[in-house]
């Protein structure tokens, strides 16, 4: 496991508590839209932490910091993800883990050891258009066990997708939360407006995209809001 990247403190990441986030190197994913290009193509990231690092990082803000976001790439890649969570658990922080639900197994085995709080996992597209957006061919049955997975959790969770121009629209996205919906009661949907970086995504073709308006955004949670306890658009 290689730790990338750390952001000392968000008050976004993890709804309503003080965070600071830690970025783990690797992804199975190839997203086009990605913002982590350097997390995810390189074969070893431009700069690491060592563990010693980040967990006295960690004691030094005990005061002042409630929680840690884990996130990537995909942090469920690194199979000794679990000695890491256990460490930042007994230092007494919430931890709240960002997934694109390819593992199901292991997020099981995380979730039945009460190492996480919280869990963001994100729904790149439906069904029939999911490897368009992963970059790879995906294992859809992997993805609706790790939705039923969280579903059942008893943890605080949410279900995001990254709305863009030409591949989603209101029709899309109400597939999308019909599939989520015909496995379960969700509670929560957030819908993100993807920002085009120029310079910055894995995928060149995806730095032309307009975004959507505020406007448009809005159209998209009226649609699907019926479908959820708590519907959220990110901008």
């Amino acid at each position: 496991m290689q730790i990338a990247g750390l952001q000392k403190l968000t008050l976004i990441d993890y709804p309503d508590k003080i965070a600071c986030t830690i970025f783990l190197f690797g992804c199975n994913f190839r997203c086009g839209f990605c913002h982590n290009p350097e997390l995810v193509l390189p074969d070893k990231p431009e700069k690491t932490y060592k563990e010693k690092e980040i967990l006295d990082f960690l004691r030094q803000r005990k005061k002042y910091l409630d929680a840690v976001c884990i996130t990537g790439g995909e942090p469920l890649i690194n199979s000794n993800l679990h000695e890491l969570l256990k460490k930042i658990k007994e230092l007494g922080f919430l931890i709240k883990l960002d997934t694109n639900g390819s593992n199901p197994k292991r997020l099981k085995e995380l979730t039945d050891k009460k190492l996480i709080d919280y869990i963001a996992m994100d729904i790149k597209a439906d069904k029939d258009n999911y490897n368009a957006l992963a970059g790879v061919k995906v294992d859809i049955n992997r993805i609706e066990e790790s939705m039923k997975l969280i579903m059942n959790s008893g943890l605080d969770y949410e279900f995001r997708t990254t709305v863009i121009r030409g591949y989603h629209d209101t029709e899309k996205l109400r597939k999308i939360c019909e599939w989520i919906s015909s496995l379960g009661k969700a509670k929560k949907y957030v819908i993100q407006n993807f920002i085009p970086r120029q310079g910055k995504l894995i995928d060149k073709k995806f730095e032309k995209i307009e975004k959507f308006t505020d406007e448009e955004l809005e159209e998209m949670k009226k649609a699907v809001s019926g479908y959820f306890e708590k519907t959220e658009v990110r901008n």
